[in-house]
């Protein structure tokens, strides 16, 4: 027999369902994702830290779980929700099922509810905190939610601290510097690491840089001690206007060194340079957004996770290269001066289409043309913005 659980929404909102994974209670930022595949990915993005994670596709779970699909050390997510989750592992690649890797590592999760629904709401309301109990949490499987256990519950959700507002970047990031392993390469790039997938640094790292992984509260004169060729900002969770010490680093390292921003590090860098962000209603997550590239033209189908933009209007120095075709919102931008570029959704993919891998060859080209037209500026350019 099934445990009974429940997803109780700040408004009162109640769905009943089945408990999954790790037995327990979770509270979170309720998004959801569109993508059909790629669930372990999802898992173990930390730019998900925070957040109980719908899929609109009703089967997860079937093909199972394994080491090479992992895109950090552990899973990030609050809690995870589908119509139904499979209790085996069908993939030739498979190391154990979905519902042992929860259970594994903590994950409570949540099925046989209508997630159409669910995500409906999301889309006409906005994102909701939400928390998801299984009844052992209160002593008894079989145990049935009453009316005051419910009200208890969505009182947890109200008073959750919001992610809006809030710095989640430190829970993510590395909090010691690291080299990643790769062969020695060519040019040295320091990562600013505010939650950073492992595919970001495989790519990277096939390409021949030499990758220098940072914690996100490196200042620049650290950062420039390291002579890096270029530097690479990363993606990550939470409110982006709050790390205001990356908004400083970023603000004084502009133009010193070739710089890609992915996600969070695109809005990041929008900050550092005088703009804003705002938080989208129900945000972007999925593996299939239609992207148009303003340099060529070309639409470009991409993997997005993210549930802040920055507001194309409020930049300066910056010039729009790409826009969301579903609602217009600002996807990619590069300085007016500077070797400089962002995008806001993830080229590395996992999971995802490949279409936006260019872009990492693109940041070696503007490294490779920096160094070649003016030299190893490390030391020539050095400002009194760096105090050093």
């Amino acid at each position: 027999m099934k445990e009974r659980a429940v997803l109780v929404l700040e408004d009162g909102t109640t769905y009943h369902g089945y408990a999954f994974g790790h037995r327990g209670k979770n509270v979170g930022e309720v998004v959801f994702n569109t993508a059909q595949t790629g669930y372990q990915e999802i898992l173990t993005d930390p730019s998900y830290n925070g957040q109980i994670v719908v899929m609109t596709y009703p089967h997860q779970g079937n093909y199972g779980v394994n080491v090479f699909d992992m895109e950090s050390n552990r899973p990030w997510v609050r809690g995870f929700v589908a119509r139904e989750f499979s209790t085996y592992a069908a993939g030739p690649r498979a190391q154990q099922s979905l519902a042992e890797f929860m259970t594994e590592h903590g994950v409570v999760g949540l099925e046989g509810i209508d997630t159409r629904a669910l995500v409906r709401k999301i889309r006409e309301g906005g994102v909701l905190k939400g928390v998801i109990a299984h009844a052992s949490h209160l002593g008894d499987p079989n145990y049935r939610f009453s009316q005051a256990d419910l009200e208890a519950l969505r009182e947890e959700a109200r008073t959750w601290k919001d992610i809006d507002g809030r710095d989640m970047t430190p829970e993510v990031s590395t909090p010691l510097p690291y080299q990643f392993p790769t062969f020695k390469g060519k040019r040295r790039i320091v990562v600013m690491d505010f939650g950073i997938k492992h595919a970001q640094m495989r790519y990277m790292a096939e390409l021949g840089f030499e990758l220098i992984v940072v914690p996100g509260k490196t200042n620049p004169a650290q950062i420039m001690a390291l002579e890096p060729a270029g530097l690479f900002v990363s993606n990550g969770p939470g409110d982006p206007s709050m790390p205001r010490y990356a908004h400083e680093t970023l603000w004084k390292l502009m133009g010193l060194l070739p710089t890609f921003g992915i996600c969070l590090g695109h809005q990041l860098l929008g900050l550092a340079a005088g703009g804003r962000t705002f938080k989208l209603k129900f945000g972007h997550r999925g593996a299939n957004h239609p992207v148009k590239n303003l340099l060529t033209g070309k639409i470009e189908i991409t993997s997005q996770n993210h549930g802040y933009a920055v507001d194309p209007d409020s930049l300066k120095e910056f010039r729009p290269t790409h826009i969301n075709l579903n609602d217009g919102t600002l996807e990619g931008m590069a300085h007016l001066r500077y070797p400089v570029f962002s995008v806001q959704y993830h080229p590395e993919a996992c999971p995802g289409p490949h279409d936006s891998l260019y872009l990492f060859r693109r940041f070696l080209e503007e490294v490779e043309a920096f160094h070649g037209v003016t030299g190893m500026p490390v030391e020539k350019q050095r400002t009194d913005k760096l105090g050093v």
